[in-house]
Parts: C-alpha cells; sequence; structure tokens
C-alpha cells in the first residue's frame, strides 16, 4: 500500500487562466489582474496558472493586448509565488505543430520572461510530442510538469496509467499532472489512480478537473486523502460550473486535518470581493452565460467537455439542425473509436465533434471527412493508444494511406524560426514578436498595426505637449 499523504496539501490558483477561460472567454484583462496581485501573492499558493492555454491568442484578438507584456507585469508583483503556463506540447499554444527549434525558443522566453512551471500536454497523450518541451525547460531549469489528459475507454487501464507515469520520470518531468479537462474522474476512481500513480513513480502528483459533472470537489477529497500533493481551484467568483472547485471552500475543507493548507479566509475573502464585481460585469453584458455555471451529468455519460458540446449546438444552430443534438452526442463515441479513443481535449475534441455532425448531417457516416480527421488518420497528430478502424481508413484516405507516417510528425519539419523571423521582420520591437507571429500570424500582424497606431498616437500627444500645444 502507498504510503498516506499527511502533509498539507497544496494548491495552484487558476483564476488569472483557467478560471476565466471557463467561463468568460478568457476575457479578464491585465489591467483586471493587476490590483489585486498583491494580496494573491501573501495566500501561500503553490503556484498561480496566469499564461497559456487560451490567454495568448484571446490577449491579443480581442483584448488588443501584449501578452508578453502581461507576463512581465505579473512576474513583477508576485514576488513570493511560482508562475504557472498551460502549454500544448508540440503544438505550443496554437493549433498546429510547430518545428523544434520554434518550441525551444518559446520555452526559452517564456522562462526568461517570467514562468517557472510548465505544464505540458498532448492531446494524444503520445508522449513523444512532449520530449522537446520537456528537455528545453529543463535546459532553462524552469520546472517542467506532464500532464496525462485524462479520459475513458478500455484502453485507459490503471496499468496504462502507471506505465505513462513511470515513462515521464525518464523523460526528465519533475512533476506529474492528471489533467480531467471534461470532469470524468469520480471520487473513488480518482482515490484507485492517485494510489497506483504514488506507487510507480516518485514524482508529485498534480490533480486538475473542473465541475462541469458536478463531482469535483469530493473527488479533490478523495484524491487528496490518497497522496495527491496539489490541486487546482480557483477563488470563487470563478470557480464552478465548467471551471474549478473553489478555493476558499477546499481551503476550508481540509481545515483542522493534517491536509490543511492553512489559508487565511480573512485574505481569500477580500480576493473574492475584488474578483466579484468583475463577474457581476460579466454576467450583465452577456459575457458569462448561466449555462455553464449549472452541473450536466451528460459529461459522464457521453464524455463531452463543456466546451466541446457548446461549440457543437452552435454548428447545427448554423445549419437549423438543432434536432439532430442527440442523434451527435450519440455518434461522438463511434467517431472516438473509429479515431483510435483519444481523449478529448484541445484540439481531438474539435475533431471528433465536428466529424460527429457531419456523419449526422449527411446521412452517411465519413461521406464528407474533414481535413483534420485526414490528418489524424494519417499520424500527423501523433500515434493513438488504439488502432484506427480500418474500414474508416479506406473509405477516408483510399490511395492516401500509402502516405501516412508512423514517426513523431515534428521530425518532418525543418527548422523554421529564421524564415519566421524574415517573414515579420517590419513589425519586430522585441524577440518575443517573433514568437507571437510564429503561432498566430494573422491575428500577430492585426495587434502589431494596432500597437504601431498606438504608439504614433503617443507620439503625436508627447510632440504636441513639448510644442506648448497643451499646458504641462
Amino acid at each position: 500500500m502507498a504510503k498516506q499523504n499527511k502533509k498539507p496539501v497544496k494548491i495552484t490558483e487558476t483564476v488569472l487562466r483557467d478560471g476565466h477561460q471557463s467561463l468568460i472567454a478568457t476575457r479578464m484583462t491585465t489591467e483586471q489582474m493587476l490590483p489585486i496581485i498583491d494580496k494573491m501573492d501573501k495566500v501561500g499558493y503553490h503556484a498561480v496558472e496566469c499564461w497559456g492555454g487560451a490567454t495568448f491568442d484571446a490577449s491579443l484578438r480581442f483584448l488588443k493586448e501584449d501578452p508578453w507584456e502581461r507576463l512581465r507585469k505579473l512576474k513583477a508583483g508576485f514576488k513570493n509565488t511560482k508562475l504557472q503556463m498551460l502549454f500544448r506540447g508540440q503544438n505550443i499554444l496554437g493549433y498546429r505543430p510547430y518545428a523544434d527549434d520554434v518550441v525551444e525558443y518559446f520555452v526559452q522566453k517564456s522562462v526568461a520572461n517570467g514562468i517557472d512551471i510548465i505544464r505540458i500536454f498532448d492531446c494524444l497523450n503520445d508522449l513523444r510530442n512532449l520530449q522537446t518541451a520537456v528537455t528545453a525547460t529543463n535546459k532553462e531549469n524552469g520546472h517542467a510538469q506532464v500532464a496525462l489528459s485524462y479520459t475513458l475507454g478500455d484502453a485507459y487501464t490503471l496499468e496504462y496509467w502507471t506505465d505513462m507515469a513511470k515513462k515521464i520520470e525518464e523523460m526528465g518531468a519533475g512533476s506529474i499532472c492528471i489533467k480531467d479537462m471534461a470532469g470524468l474522474l469520480t471520487p473513488y476512481k480518482a482515490e484507485e489512480l492517485v494510489k497506483a500513480l504514488k506507487q510507480a513513480t516518485k514524482l508529485p502528483i498534480e490533480l486538475h478537473t473542473h465541475y462541469t459533472s458536478g463531482v469535483a470537489s469530493m473527488t479533490y477529497m478523495k484524491a487528496v486523502e490518497a497522496g495527491c500533493d496539489i490541486i487546482d481551484t480557483a477563488m470563487s467568483p470563478f470557480a464552478l460550473g465548467t471551471s474549478q472547485p473553489a478555493t476558499e471552500v477546499m481551503a476550508e475543507a481540509f481545515r483542522g486535518t493534517d491536509l490543511d493548507p492553512k489559508f487565511d479566509q480573512m485574505l481569500l475573502k477580500e480576493i473574492a470581493d475584488y474578483f466579484r464585481p468583475i463577474r457581476e460585469e460579466a454576467l450583465k453584458s452577456g459575457l458569462l452565460n448561466p449555462k455553464v455555471l449549472g452541473v450536466d451529468i451528460q459529461t459522464l455519460m457521453y464524455q463531452v467537455p463543456g466546451g466541446m458540446l457548446s461549440n457543437m449546438v452552435s454548428q447545427l444552430k448554423e445549419q437549423h439542425a438543432e434536432d439532430k443534438y442527440m442523434d451527435v452526442l450519440e455518434e461522438i463515441p463511434r467517431v472516438r473509436k473509429d479515431l483510435g479513443e483519444p481523449p478529448l481535449v484541445t484540439p481531438s475534441s474539435q475533431i471528433v465533434g465536428t466529424q460527429a455532425v457531419f456523419n449526422v448531417l449527411m446521412g452517411e457516416r465519413y461521406k464528407v471527412a474533414t481535413k483534420e480527421t485526414k490528418d489524424v488518420l494519417l499520424g500527423k497528430y501523433g500515434q493513438t493508444v488504439k488502432p484506427f478502424n480500418p474500414e474508416v481508413i479506406d473509405k477516408v484516405l483510399g490511395e492516401e494511406k500509402k502516405n501516412a507516417i508512423t514517426c513523431r510528425y515534428a521530425d518532418l519539419l525543418e527548422p523554421e524560426l529564421d524564415k519566421i523571423e524574415a517573414e515579420m521582420k517590419q513589425w519586430k520591437q522585441q524577440d518575443e514578436d517573433v514568437l507571437t507571429y510564429a503561432l498566430f500570424p494573422q491575428v500577430a500582424t492585426e495587434f502589431f498595426k494596432y500597437r504601431e497606431a498606438q504608439q504614433t498616437k503617443v507620439d503625436a500627444t508627447v510632440a504636441d505637449t513639448e510644442n506648448g500645444a497643451y499646458p504641462v
């Protein structure tokens, strides 16, 4: 038996990343974050997750903010607390695999600008897609945490998870995260899984889940009692629903036990009071949809993450086919099986969901296959736990199946940093701009134009002031 954990549980705060990503589409601005940092820095968190995931794209696209500048400001404020980011393996924070030189440079700049812990995951749990990022993080003296995308299915046995944990330790990771993005992990399954992992590896175990199916707080309780070292929570105004359990509640749940993190509830109340008006404003504006605050047990029945469900509903609405909702829901597990039973997390969840919608609307399965479905079957996303359905391979790929790859896809990519830098050099004001452009060329270009226009305005105002146009 694994020795039961009697140390205080550590807590990673997600309000500045996954909390607002899950509930208000990642729209919290840097200016909204900065005034509360001083108080958050006094709590005693294990880490604050504040960067990566969708924050990079949303900062540029919707908030017209430089994500690198946000990171530097957060680092200046958090003097005692480690900063953490979420990183999609070879896809970094984008949606395609990048060459190793881009991955390495991104890691280098993330650590240089203030990130301490990089949580690295792959949508297929293909460890080959994580090694470059892990090695690069260690080289920069950052902490590389490898996240296992948790899912259910025949292939995902305790033996599968413990085998993966041993391999992750061999890769050089500093800790393991069970990343339960759809809220599928139930309390007693969590207890069983954590105990098995604690026997298989010496690495600290962190658990990340979402409240979508309603069991997350109970899951955390059983996991911590079984020896889980760290849990992810969000301050209550941005907790529950499709976000994480609430920080204050989980801290209070362990009060007076050996597992007590000893957080000051008055300090947490002040922090919650700060975020509450931001939540109220988001509710008023419609940015926070009350639908994402409920409990959806269908998550457990169909293994569909909340974000994937809303995506699917909007696709059906566009086609005036909302009556096909249940058909698509039942088709999703079938498509997932055809594609090697991958975990459903960005981007595999979007690929499976969209293909299921096509299969139902066309009245014939795989009559139309998306480019992404073809790429999965060609091996471009990596190796799945189970083989693909051979009939689907024949129907979707035909003769093209001869071009399927079995190596790590990034091994086929030429270094691309120099080419990217040459393409965007007119916009470059800092080294990091090259990486911004590498991930989102169109969005970055729009942002660079906006930034230039703002600087021109400021320069004109300064000139007018110096010429006496405005009284100083």
